[in-house]
């Protein structure tokens, strides 16, 4: 049995968008499985008693090298701001192609700090800058240095200790141009370098409060526990930088989606389902449950969704009870009773959960979400505006219903600030 993609009109909906959740495809998870046999060091670590100073990790295998140079800085709570506009900041980090040299991080600590307005090489990849949710980082030394663990329902409610404002890299302010690096295998998935920087920018979250805590009480203090310590990510201050970049990078978009849509199809498609696998994919199902009722959020939309969702995993695993999934075809026809039973937050969590057994299907796909973006660049100036015009009617036809002689439909727009770059509604 062939079963077809599903149809873009429905997927692009921002409401269906909306509703995608992690999956095994996921720019951290496969970072995570690309890089789990490397070995990681801290190669530096040069911090006063006040957490200010200079940090080195690096991950490494065979001769491939990549290095994170981290600056931590004194400020102000005035001069904290998450804003673009912002000229300092609590932490700054740049990810090294190989390991720095003395001069090389002497030369980063003069321009990293800076950002926008320092200078950085070829040999620099990613560049980022952080904040610290200072109640969340004071509970957390306050509680270490007094032999204390914090607080997990409160570090459950904030979820890290720092949030990032930027995360650049492909040429931005100096930094290597993709064509140097685009050919090395372990970087061919989504974001893979970004990725590192804010995982190993977590590690420095964690080794700077330990580092605080053992300072100010060096007799009573404990370090952070690792159970509480995997609870705990980076945080956001935004993300509106990510809408102008999916309207620049449409091609990128695409492959994001198609890589997923693809491997639903792949799984709708299994005739015989092995008993093994199947399993997998409910026990996912059944611990995914206990996860889901630890998400917080202020929007009483999402809190809706939530809960809806509880309600409708519930009503699933009822059914699982009595499914034959030895049955031809066993995915499909689960993913078809979703759909036709349950809201659409759970259609798409389904598919997130149904490729959990699969590798196989997965990994190759991954391999697929970069994009030649350069092959895209140029305007095809022999169509004509007819062809523009067919494509717009066949492809995009809903911006075509919306009417713009109301206000309403004018009332929102993006702009790029001009002197920082910072996008705005």
């Amino acid at each position: 049995m062939q079963v077809q993609l599903r149809d873009p009109k429905i997927i692009m909906k921002l409401s269906r968008l909306g509703s995608f959740h992690q999956s095994k495809l996921s720019f951290l998870r496969s970072f995570l499985k690309e890089f789990k046999d490397w070995e990681y060091n801290r190669n530096l670590f040069d911090l006063d008693e006040n957490g200010h100073g200079r940090v080195v990790y690096s991950f490494s295998k065979k001769n491939r090298i990549y290095s994170l140079v981290c600056f931590a800085n004194k400020i102000s709570d005035e001069e904290r701001s998450d804003r673009v506009i912002a000229t300092k900041w609590d932490a700054a980090f740049v990810l090294h192609d190989g390991i720095p040299s003395k001069k090389d991080i002497e030369r980063l600590e003069f321009n990293v700090p800076k950002q926008e307005i320092g200078r950085l090489s070829y040999k620099e990849l990613t560049l980022s800058r952080a904040n610290k949710s200072v109640r969340a980082f004071e509970h957390v030394v306050d509680n270490l240095s007094n032999g204390n663990q914090p607080d997990k329902e409160f570090l459950s409610k904030v979820g890290y200790l720092y949030r990032t404002t930027a995360v650049y890299g492909s040429g931005k302010f100096g930094l290597a141009d993709r064509f140097r690096i685009k050919n090395r295998e372990e970087i061919n998935g989504p974001f893979r370098l970004e990725m590192m920087l804010v995982y190993l920018v977590r590690q420095f979250t964690f080794d700077q409060v330990n580092h605080i805590a053992k300072n100010r009480n060096p007799k009573n203090f404990v370090e952070l526990d690792k159970e509480i310590s995997r609870n705990l990510g980076i945080g956001n201050s935004t993300g509106l930088g990510m809408a102008p970049f999916i309207v620049n990078h449409p091609t990128l978009l695409n492959n994001w989606i198609l890589a997923r849509e693809k491997a639903l199809k792949k799984v709708r498609e299994i005739k015989n389902i092995k008993k093994q696998d199947f399993e997998i994919f409910v026990d996912c199902l059944k611990k995914s449950l206990k996860n889901i009722t630890s998400w917080n959020t202020d929007s009483e939309f999402q809190k809706n969704k939530i809960k809806q969702l509880i309600i409708d995993l519930n009503k699933l695993l009822i059914f699982i009870n009595t499914f034959n999934f030895q049955e031809d075809y066993g995915y499909n026809k689960l993913y078809l009773w979703v759909e036709e039973n349950l809201d659409l937050e759970c259609s798409e969590y389904i598919v997130s959960m149904m490729l959990e057994p699969y590798d196989s299907i997965v990994d190759p796909l991954i391999q697929e979400m970069s994009s030649e973006e350069e092959k895209f660049f140029n305007i095809p100036g022999e169509r004509t505006v007819l062809d523009l015009r067919n494509i717009l009617e066949e492809k995009y036809s809903d911006i075509l219903r919306i009417d713009f002689n109301k206000k309403e439909s004018n009332e929102n727009f993006w702009f790029i600030s001009k002197n920082k770059e910072e996008p705005r509604l």
